[in-house]
């Protein structure tokens, strides 16, 4: 009922991972499908599974305001209510938050937001954040953080950092609050007025690394957090609109710098080339809504590059959308008859997009790991990347 990380191999920067989890094993590197609201979007957990998804993400913020968390905690928690027995991890809701922009104030104390639901205010401080993860039951949990767009100044990422450092020192010690104080019953006294519930005993929590765009406050930022000492390190606020190279930089300096035999989590960013790219720089675990949001809207990724299933040059296509995949989809189904489905406004088109994307997600994480294991992963990257951009993207 433990977590732990077991670095396995490494490849120049690519490392092959580990992790044990309270509901099972995730083989590092990992792509997490995201369940914001408990579910992955057009798509069964049954597919989920079977396409090879080891673990999921949910998210704080939306399963806060439904159905709650108090009533998830009722259910047996998270795992139990959806029907997902592998390991879960999920966001603070801190992204979420800073997305709601004009429903949001951050104060020292925490976030305060207006629900995108009925418009009720609500305020998620640190503490806050930790207890309904904790009665969500998720194997790895997130600290609060502030997120920023960009471009922002110094003087605002370096305010905004120190206030995440903060937050993330007072989820910690609730975290550690809860864990001294938890019953058999899963019950944690906290004062006279407070009763938490824990669902998962075994729950891991992650600290962010936060800064924008600036190294200098990446690099105390990173520090600092693992200073405070977590399970695993993920870094934040990054893919909010700067520059890919920017990006990338700021991957591979920050990575450095964390600890080599704790799990690094890359948040929210992932084309396909993100993913190899970012693996190439030390990188462990990735999310990212691309490939459900993107299969809902016609937008298809396969080894030759992207499709816009909703071009009428498919319209005759008989070939199925990726000869080199394997997916249901691409083994039963032509182009025709998925552009067939997505003109006519059929669920089903929804459903077979989705589970394609997450197939050539889950099947590229595969063989970064395979690559890895060979000591070839250098060669994979550079032909994955030749494969992609092979043809022009008619997204």
């Amino acid at each position: 009922m433990t977590f732990s990380f077991a670095l396995r191999a490494t490849d120049g920067g690519a490392r092959l991972g580990q992790l044990e989890t309270p509901h099972g094993t995730v083989q590092t590197p990992a792509f997490m499908p995201v369940g914001t609201q408990g579910a992955v979007k057009a798509t069964l957990f049954r597919d989920v599974e079977e396409i090879g998804a080891e673990i999921i993400l949910g998210n704080t913020y939306h399963l806060y305001l439904r159905p709650g968390d108090e009533l998830i905690a009722r259910r047996g928690g998270l795992h139990r209510f959806i029907g997902w027995s592998r390991p879960i991890l999920t966001d603070s809701g801190g992204f979420q938050v800073f997305s709601l922009a004009e429903r949001r104030v951050i104060r020292e104390d925490g976030a305060q937001f207006q629900s995108h639901l009925d418009g009720s205010r609500h305020l998620l401080t640190p503490e806050r954040a930790v207890d309904i993860q904790a009665r969500l039951g998720s194997d790895i949990a997130m600290v609060l953080d502030e997120c920023l767009s960009y471009p922002v100044t110094h003087d605002a990422a370096a305010a905004s950092m120190q206030r995440s450092l903060r937050w993330a020192g007072r989820c910690r010690d609730r975290l550690t609050q809860l864990r001294t104080g938890c019953s058999a019953a899963g019950e944690v006294r906290l004062n006279a007025d407070a009763t938490a519930m824990v669902t998962n005993p075994g729950q891991a929590q992650f600290g962010i690394v936060q800064g924008s765009t600036f190294q200098d406050l990446r690099d105390e930022s990173a520090d600092a957090t693992t200073a405070i000492g977590f399970e695993g390190y993920a870094i934040g606020g990054l893919s909010v609109g700067e520059p890919i190279g920017t990006m990338y930089s700021v991957v591979e300096a920050t990575a450095r710098r964390l600890p080599e035999h704790q799990p690094r989590y890359l948040m929210g960013a992932g084309t396909p080339e993100d993913l190899v790219e970012c693996v190439a720089r030390g990188i462990d675990m990735f999310d990212c809504v691309m490939p459900t949001r993107n299969a809902r809207n016609g937008q298809l990724f396969t080894s030759e590059g992207r499709v816009n299933i909703k071009n009428a040059r498919y319209a005759e296509d008989d070939a199925p959308l990726d000869a080199r995949c394997s997916c249901y989809t691409c083994r039963h189904h032509s182009r025709a008859y998925l552009r067939h489905l997505y003109m006519a406004g059929e669920m089903s088109a929804g459903a077979l997009n989705t589970l394609h994307n997450l197939s050539f997600y889950l099947d590229t994480m595969r063989r970064i790991r395979d690559a890895i294991v060979f000591r070839t992963f250098n060669e994979f990257r550079q032909e994955f990347l030749r494969s992609v951009s092979r043809l022009p993207s008619d997204a």
